[in-house]
């Protein structure tokens, strides 16, 4: 059964409003999703789905989906562009439950991992998840001051790859420890003819990739922990490469073992 709402300053449309901040997703333990896509990907990945919001045209085509959904919402343009942040929202809204990305999988030092030092860009953020999940990674660990995993422009640009691998927030000093100490090489990113060739590291099964800030680079202390520190050569005359393609040149090179 639906519950129509009318007006914008309905209270579930005001808590729905605060899920576009960090603050709100950690009081209600909850985020968005936007679009058919990415809540058809949350119901085939035994997520929590809480509520689902739609105009009455969007909700009358996916009969399948909507009976997922004990709490159902017909809503108007108005409010669906009220709490999404796109200028053109689908008319479909999910609430799903936030997973808890202080918990250390329990097999970390297992398969492909990719850590994000301070990584800013939201849409870098994401893109990244997505090309890790592409290239056959395990998960991605983003240190403080890393963009969170679930704003709103991050889910976007994830495109459901956060139902496919891990997502953990840590300290990326102890992951590099723990790689290291257990024989795993740590493969950082550094701007410098000086590094080590991508293309002269050997792929491998289970290692860890650092991709650093987009415009400091990785942070002095990490790049001298690493096993090695890796350049791309370019052949142009571009000074450097935004660093989600960055990223994506280096987890398809690394992980083609896999």
């Amino acid at each position: 059964m639906r519950e129509q709402i009318t007006s914008v300053h309905n209270q579930h449309v005001k808590n729905w409003r605060k899920l576009q901040t960090h603050k709100g997703r950690n009081k209600f333990g909850q985020y968005l999703l936007d679009g058919w896509h990415l809540v058809q990907e949350a119901s085939h990945s035994n997520q929590k789905l809480i509520d689902l919001i739609g105009t009455a045209d969007e909700l009358d085509q996916h009969d399948d989906i909507v009976s997922l959904f004990e709490n159902v919402y017909e809503v108007s343009p108005e409010i669906i562009k009220s709490i999404t942040d796109t200028n053109t929202p689908q008319g479909i809204v999910a609430v799903v439950e936030l997973p808890n990305i202080h918990v250390l999988p329990a097999d970390h030092l297992k398969g492909a991992w990719l850590f994000l030092d301070r990584v800013q860009d939201p849409g870098n953020v994401g893109t990244m998840v997505r090309t890790a999940d592409a290239a056959g990674f395990t998960g991605v660990v983003a240190s403080n001051q890393t963009a969170d995993f679930f704003n709103p422009k991050v889910v976007r640009s994830m495109q459901g790859s956060q139902f496919h691998l891990e997502l953990v927030a840590g300290d990326l000093k102890k992951w590099i420890a723990d790689f290291k100490s257990s024989g795993l090489p740590v493969y950082g990113t550094q701007l410098n003819p000086a590094a080590k060739n991508f293309r002269d590291v050997t792929p491998g099964a289970n290692f860890a990739l650092i991709m650093g800030n987009e415009g400091q680079g990785m942070a002095a202390d990490l790049l001298s922990q690493t096993t090695d520190n890796l350049y791309i050569p370019m052949r142009g005359n571009a000074e450097s490469l935004n660093v989600a393609v960055s990223a994506g040149i280096l987890m398809f090179q690394l992980n083609q073992g896999n």
